[in-house]
């Protein structure tokens, strides 16, 4: 079993900064890949970036250059990092941590808001 847990979520006004974490733990030997999706309201889930284990990282076009995704790793756990600048009333969402497992499939986070204020 895998468990995610995620923080970091909250208020912010235009042009602020946050950063979100999700730590792995459990059976983290199967994950090859961590991301963060978002939900904004009334829209479907989006990808917004993920990392590989080999740190191998992937932006979408709206977020590359304002956000960034990391790894820290031991030995019982993988943290992906969401660091996020110059945060747009546009980002604002439901932010979920992803998962992706060799073995398993997808896991998910229960979801964190991060609201932007104009």
């Amino acid at each position: 079993q895998v468990q995610l847990v995620e923080s970091g979520g909250g208020l912010v006004q235009a042009g602020g900064s946050l950063r979100l974490s999700c730590t792995a733990s459990g059976s983290i030997f199967s994950i090859n890949s961590m991301a963060w999706y978002r939900q904004p309201p009334g829209k479907q889930r989006e990808l917004v970036a993920s990392i590989t284990i080999r740190d191998t990282t992937n932006y979408a076009d709206s977020v590359e250059g304002r956000f960034t995704i990391s790894l820290s790793r031991t030995s019982a756990r993988y943290t992906v990092y969401l660091q996020m600048a110059n945060l747009k009333p546009e980002d604002t969402a439901v932010y979920y941590c992803n998962a992706k497992r060799i073995i398993g499939g997808d896991l998910w986070g229960k979801g964190t808001l991060v609201t932007v204020s104009s």
